[in-house]
């Protein structure tokens, strides 16, 4: 099956994918609320609007890692070799690369998703 994204993408990059885009949205969401929450009385919208928003970015954000996993599906040969991957040669060290970046990929969604549960739960600002 031809790809559409070149294996050239999967380098060590990939590996910090998934955390980074964890850290952007557990940063933003919590950014955004804050500076919401003390403008509030300035601004011409309600906390459902950054609620909306922010659920946009969350899907936004497990898109995002959920190619990222895929990427690291694909570079760890689509689970047909099973760890441990400890060889010293470039295919074990790929393979233990996909692999832990599928491995992240996996705690990062979970991260984000953990990060978005206060967005269904806050009805409105506390002052």
């Amino acid at each position: 099956m031809k790809s559409v994204i070149p294996r050239e993408v999967e380098s060590l990059w990939t590996l910090f994918t998934a955390p980074t885009i964890w850290a952007v949205h557990f940063i933003g969401c919590y950014v955004a609320v804050a500076i919401y929450c003390a403008k509030a009385a300035a601004v011409d919208f309600g906390f459902d609007t950054v609620r909306f928003l922010l659920a946009g970015f969350t899907v936004l954000a497990l898109a995002v890692i959920v190619l990222s996993a895929y990427l690291a599906w694909r570079q760890w040969g689509f689970g047909v070799d099973g760890p441990p991957h400890d060889q010293p040669t470039k295919k074990g060290r790929t393979l233990f690369q996909g692999y832990a970046t599928l491995l992240l990929s996996g705690l990062s969604f979970v991260a984000v998703v953990y990060a978005a549960i206060p967005l269904i739960f806050i009805a409105e600002c506390q002052r």
